[in-house]
């Protein structure tokens, strides 16, 4: 049973973890649990112009977020250390929020 209030990060760990970290983590989950659980590219009708402009942004995160968990997990990249990935991370936050509109199926 999954519960509206409760949200599960499994890409991040039981260790503690700061805020700014667990927006980032939290957000991407429920673009990546949207995209590929609810089917959101699949489940909509994308045929405006301007909504396949999103559908593409939102593919491109998504993809984006894949890769970047990837490198995350095998130690090329650290979120705090690696010069510039705060910032990146930032710019891909701000282009999610840009897109929020249409994450609904």
């Amino acid at each position: 049973m999954q519960l509206a209030n409760l949200l599960c990060i499994p890409t991040l760990s039981d260790a503690w973890s700061d805020n700014d970290h667990i927006l980032l983590h939290a957000c991407f989950h429920l673009l990546l649990d949207c995209v590929e659980n609810e089917q959101l590219l699949t489940s909509r009708d994308w045929a405006l112009e301007e909504a396949q402009q999103a559908k593409q942004e939102i593919e491109t995160l998504a993809h984006w977020w894949k890769e970047r968990l990837r490198l995350e997990k095998q130690a090329q990249l650290d979120p705090i250390w690696t010069k510039g990935q705060f910032e990146r991370d930032n710019q891909m936050l701000v282009r999610l929020i840009q897109v929020r509109q249409y994450l609904w199926t």
